[in-house]
């Protein structure tokens, strides 16, 4: 008979496919459920008459939050516990959608007041934030504490892609659930009732951290709708004594790139779903429809460049910002001038295809600066810029979107074409980055 201690060992070293899918699903239903809530929000801010700059508020705090305390979970999934983590993410998850579905359904009922509804309710957002963050890292380093060499790198990228398949779920799915008597709610509610039963299956199904090596899982970044983050990286972090800094020249340029680029991107996922509202004129659940439809041929196009047309380019770092800026810049000026949902969605995606092109662009080209030892810090630094971005622009979009309503496309248009013609003028960064 084989000791304890053999058991584990092999138990260890294993990733069967029912437990494989079952993390998928972990990381999958955060994805989906958070891009749904992000894609109603607008039209939840319009049922209750919340003024348009509060929604985006609320749209950033979580993001926000999620940017503070990922590298704290991050952290400590390099302890034991990494099925203790994920459990705690979904309950973040699942308490975050009760809280916002159940206040929301009251404040559609009439039986509390917006301002106290709005208010829980971005209490409920931030809850996501702070603890929905704990299960990515705990996801990748419970993959990677498991997996060895070409198998650890399929496996991370597979899993990564859930958070890029979410964003497509998520919008996609949400106006089926709204129906009488929960309305908006009705999503939430439901995506709640699906984190439980992912819950449960992790529960019984997921057995306890017996890892034959540690691994530390990567700081995912919050997922978005139209957009793909990027989910893990196929090398785990380590623990590594931290040497590269901020304003290191190799790579203080690609984070300046990211931000620039970030905020354009962050300030159009901030104000398409008002744009579509008000364009159309529609009631709100035909307009959900409709935002439904624009964010999902966003996250398509987006993927389409991250999946397809960059192996099949091979263009540097450099000329991938330079032609995702440029599309990106083409894609927000014609979204924000179009006068249907068609041209909307079409401007939409062809934005939304430039930033599918650009941030893998400044990515790689902060990843191929450096040497092989400082990959996880600038990996970390570079989920950082991503996650600023979030923090002002969607609010600053909205308020732009008050006083003309193509003002912050056209804007972000303007932003992105300058940081093109910049790059291609003046950027030329050393070997082997260019």
């Amino acid at each position: 008979m084989k000791s304890t201690a053999e058991t584990k060992r092999a138990g260890a070293g294993s990733l069967s496919r029912e437990r494989f899918f079952l993390l998928f699903a972990v990381m999958l239903v955060a994805a989906s459920g958070n891009t749904a809530m992000q894609s109603l929000m607008p039209s939840i801010g319009r049922e209750l008459e919340i003024p348009d700059f509060w929604v985006a508020v609320a749209f950033s705090l979580s993001a926000v939050i999620w940017v503070m305390t990922a590298p704290h979970w991050a952290r400590r999934a390099d302890e034991r516990g990494r099925r203790a983590l994920m459990r705690l993410g979904l309950y973040g998850f699942i308490l975050s959608m009760l809280v916002c579905g159940g206040v929301l359904g009251m404040g559609l009922s009439g039986a509390l007041p917006p301002l106290i509804v709005f208010t829980i309710f971005t209490l409920g957002r931030a809850i996501y934030g702070g603890w929905g963050s704990a299960s990515p890292p705990a996801v990748q380093a419970y993959v990677a504490a498991r997996t060895e060499g070409e198998e650890r790198t399929n496996a991370l990228a597979a899993i990564a892609s859930s958070f890029g398949l979410g964003t497509i779920i998520g919008p996609a799915v949400a106006p089926l659930f709204i129906f009488q008597p929960l309305g908006l709610s009705g999503p939430l509610i439901v995506f709640a009732g699906i984190g439980a039963l992912v819950l449960a299956a992790l529960a019984l199904r997921l057995p306890d951290d017996t890892p034959s090596h540690p691994a530390r899982g990567q700081i995912v970044e919050y997922p978005s709708t139209g957009g793909y983050g990027g989910g893990a990286s196929p090398k785990p972090q380590e623990q590594v004594p931290a040497t590269l800094r901020w304003r290191d020249r190799r790579i203080f340029t690609w984070h300046m790139i990211g931000v620039v680029g970030g905020h354009g991107h962050a300030a159009l996922l901030g104000t398409i779903g008002f744009l579509v509202i008000d364009r159309m004129a529609a009631p709100l659940d035909e307009a959900q429809q409709r935002i439904a439809m624009v964010l999902i041929a966003g996250a398509v196009a987006t993927l389409l460049a991250q999946w397809w047309l960059i192996p099949q380019l091979k263009l540097s770092p450099r000329l991938l910002v330079i032609w995702g800026s440029v599309l990106s810049a083409a894609g927000s000026a014609a979204t924000g001038l179009a006068p249907s949902i068609y041209g909307i969605t079409l401007g939409f995606a062809l934005a939304s295809l430039g930033f599918g092109l650009f941030r893998p662009g400044f990515t790689s080209g902060a990843s191929l600066s450096v040497e092989p030892h400082e990959q996880n810090e600038v990996a970390g630094m570079v989920t950082s810029v991503n996650g600023v971005a979030f923090i002002l622009a969607p609010a600053l979009g909205v308020a732009l979107y008050g006083l003309w309503m193509p003002l912050p496309f056209v804007l972000t248009g303007a932003l992105m074409l300058g940081l093109a013609s910049w790059t291609m003028l003046s950027f030329r960064p050393s070997a082997p980055a260019a």
